[in-house]
């Protein structure tokens, strides 16, 4: 049977704002997270991923008093991350309101972290996230880390199996050379990796029409789609979103 597919905003918040870039870079602020996670339940987003994007560079936990505020005013699932290191930092997390974690920087510095996450939490709220870009040299998709500023040595089906096999029991995955372009999702990428781990996959990067949902849903095996910008900026409303997908016979909350 057909899992539902789920529509997932993102709320990248910078300085306190939710903020947009394009490929990583150029970051503008946006508007107020509890504002703008309240009008996304309200229009029908099925869960939200909130990532403080400059925690890891800055080297610095995720903001605290945000996750607050938006778990406070929203029930749908909400999935937080961005500068987490420790267990101690899931909890503190978790404790504040969130759903989901997610890591990334972290686990590539020690896998275990996901381990320990799962074996605390459940694997169901630990998720894998990770950042990558095509690398024609190396002729694979290479894992980034640090906001996608570094490039490791992982390719990024490897680097997925080795997530799950420690506990991961989802994976965001952005592909970098999509992101902001608003020219439709890395396909080969996910048609790959739905191939590779068996746990639910959340497509980041690239939305910019709803027939790139469509070919999304359509194309890959993922469970989820997730968007910044055509959300932001009111592109394409989630409800008119919705409606289209379901006239194509996808299924979806």
């Amino acid at each position: 049977m057909a899992l539902t597919k789920r529509i997932i905003p993102a709320l990248d918040i910078k300085n306190g704002a939710v903020a947009k870039g394009v490929q990583f870079n150029n970051v503008k602020a946006v508007g107020e997270p509890i504002a703008i996670a309240q009008a996304y339940q309200d229009s029908g987003a099925d869960e939200l991923v909130m990532l403080d994007i400059t925690a890891s560079l800055e080297d610095r936990k995720t903001m605290r008093s945000v996750v607050d505020g938006i778990s406070a005013a929203v029930f749908i699932p909400l999935t937080v991350g961005g500068g987490i290191r420790t267990v101690a930092d899931m909890a503190e997390l978790v404790k504040a309101g969130a759903d989901k974690i997610f890591v990334n920087s972290a686990a590539i510095n020690d896998l275990s972290i996901v381990t320990q996450g799962a074996q605390i939490f459940g694997s169901q709220a630990i998720v894998g996230a990770i950042d990558v870009k095509w690398d024609q040299e190396a002729g694979f998709y290479r894992v980034y880390v640090q906001g996608g500023t570094q490039p490791t040595a992982w390719e990024v089906g490897k680097w997925a199996q080795a997530l799950v096999e420690a506990g991961a029991g989802e994976l965001l995955v952005t592909s970098m050379d999509a992101d902001g372009m608003q020219a439709g999702y890395d396909l080969p990428l996910y048609q790959m990796l739905t191939q590779k781990v068996a746990v639910p996959i959340i497509a980041s990067g690239g939305a910019g029409t709803i027939e790139d949902f469509e070919t999304l849903f359509e194309q890959t095996d993922v469970d989820g789609a997730l968007a910044a910008s055509v959300f932001h900026f009111n592109t394409i409303p989630i409800p008119k979103l919705k409606a289209a997908l379901k006239q194509r016979g996808i299924s979806i909350r």
